[in-house]
């Protein structure tokens, strides 16, 4: 992978100001977050990114089968 410099941010920045991470993932379809000064996160601007080419409805799939895998518990139980 191929990593623009300008789309280079710490752990600790977007931490600390993660609507500048945001602005750079929607300037360059990404931002590259590193970790001790290893890429160790990427954030992808969806709409923009080619690999993520999904419609609306794909993309409301995979989250909603994302928050029923993590709170499954919860459902269940609301469901008794």
């Amino acid at each position: 992978m191929i990593i623009d410099t300008n789309a280079i941010v710490s752990v600790s920045e977007a931490n600390q100001n993660f609507s500048r991470v945001t602005r750079i993932a929607d300037k360059n379809g990404q931002a590259v977050i590193f970790k001790n000064n290893k890429p160790k996160y990427l954030l992808v601007d969806i709409e923009s990114n080619p690999v993520l080419d999904m419609t609306d409805d794909e993309k409301i799939d995979v989250v909603a089968a994302r928050i029923m895998e993590r709170y499954r518990p919860a459902f269940m139980e609301l469901a008794k």
